[in-house]
C-alpha cells in the first residue's frame, strides 16, 4: 500500500491492521540472514500488537483499561520502529519501504500519544 493511502486512513483499527500487513509483506522480501530472521520475528510481534492492543482499548471495561491498552499500542509502535531500524538491507527500494514503515510507526506513536494526552 502506498504511503499516502496509509496516511489517509482515519479508522485506526484498519490503519494498524494495514501497518501489520505491510510489515509482513516487507519481511517476506528481506535477505534471510540470521540477524534478519531474529529481528523479523520481533518486528512481526510488535507490529501486530499495535493493532491488537488498540482493539482491546476500544473494548475496554473502563477508562483505566482503555489508557493501559493505548499505552501498550504506543509502546509497540515505538518498538516496531526500533526493529525496523535494525534490519539489514542492501537494496535501495527496500530502504525506501523501510522508511515508509518507520514513518508510519512514528505517526502511530504520535496518534496514540495524542489520544493519551486528551484522555488523561
Amino acid at each position: 500500500m502506498a504511503e499516502t493511502q496509509i496516511a489517509k486512513l482515519y479508522d485506526l483499527e484498519e490503519r494498524t491492521f494495514i501497518f501489520a500487513q505491510a510489515v509482513i509483506a516487507f519481511i517476506k522480501k528481506l535477505p534471510k540472514s540470521l540477524a534478519n530472521v531474529e529481528i523479523s520475528r520481533q518486528l512481526v510481534r510488535s507490529s501486530g500488537s499495535v493493532g491488537a492492543n488498540y482493539i482491546e482499548a476500544n473494548e475496554a471495561l473502563g477508562k483505566k483499561d482503555f489508557l493501559f491498552h493505548v499505552k501498550i499500542s504506543r509502546k509497540e509502535a515505538k518498538e516496531s520502529r526500533y526493529w525496523l531500524r535494525l534490519i539489514d538491507i542492501d537494496d535501495g527500494n527496500m530502504e525506501k519501504e523501510r522508511q515508509v514503515l518507520a514513518r508510519e510507526s512514528q505517526e502511530l506513536m504520535n496518534i496514540f500519544g495524542a489520544i493519551l494526552r486528551k484522555s488523561e
